[in-house]
């Protein structure tokens, strides 16, 4: 299916998965990312590639549906970067070698993994191998739509204002979050590899590209105050 607009598009899926019987708890799907059937099937498949496995610093979405993939790269060994959510506490780090084996799947709980949790400073964030984010809807060629508040790009820009740039951006999703387009605004961040719980493929735009940093001018001064990280970077 083809939208023009994103929010038609995000609408379409939320209801969409619900009618198929695919989506999961926590619900309404609707106003989140949304968990899915074959969540764990799709952490797999994305799990076996070459651009995960070389990964070893990892930042992973805090979402539902994501929650697998993060526990099955602490069991992989790798150093994994939580953004909180709407990034009010900034950004969390989950060390393997801190952490019991027996835990991680606590670890990868957004309800039970302050324990094993560190925050972690703009001054000492590493560098970034790769990055999976959550999408309510994704095309083959790589584009992608999350809740509709941006801050999958924002914390990409994030990045890029450290420093850090052309990182790998993947996902998991559902196959019926597959649709054929919806438009793009210049500070969307694109897909390199997307997994489903049935087929993986790399995206074959010509537009997948790099964050162009942030745009301090879309951002209010509520955005600022409530997210202290950005106050930190601007500063």
């Amino acid at each position: 299916m083809n939208f023009e607009d994103k929010d038609e598009a995000r609408q379409y899926v939320w209801e969409h998965l619900q009618e198929v019987g695919a989506a999961r708890f926590p619900f309404p799907p609707t106003g989140r990312i949304p968990n899915f059937a074959g969540a764990e099937e799709a952490a797999k498949r994305l799990a076996e590639q070459p651009l995960f496995k070389a990964a070893e610093v990892v930042k992973i979405n805090p979402d539902s549906p994501q929650r697998p993939l993060r526990e099955k790269a602490l069991h992989l060994g790798k150093v994994v970067v939580v953004p909180t959510p709407r990034l009010r506490d900034g950004f969390l780090l989950f060390d393997p070698q801190n952490i019991d084996e027996k835990d991680f799947r606590d670890a990868s709980m957004i309800s039970r993994w302050e324990p094993y949790a560190q925050k972690v400073s703009l001054d000492d964030f590493p560098p970034i191998d790769l990055i999976v984010t959550g999408c309510v809807a994704v095309t083959k060629e790589g584009k992608r739509l999350g809740k509709g508040h941006g801050y999958s790009d924002l914390e990409y820009a994030i990045l890029t204002e450290l420093g850090q740039s052309q990182i790998p951006v993947v996902t998991t999703v559902h196959d019926e979050q597959v649709v054929d387009n919806f438009p793009v605004d210049e500070h969307d961040i694109h897909l390199s590899l997307v997994a489903t719980p049935t087929r993986l493929w790399e995206a074959d735009g010509d537009d997948v590209g790099e964050s162009p940093g942030i745009i301090w001018e879309l951002l209010s001064d509520e955005d600022l105050e409530a997210m202290p990280v950005l106050q930190e970077l601007r500063q």
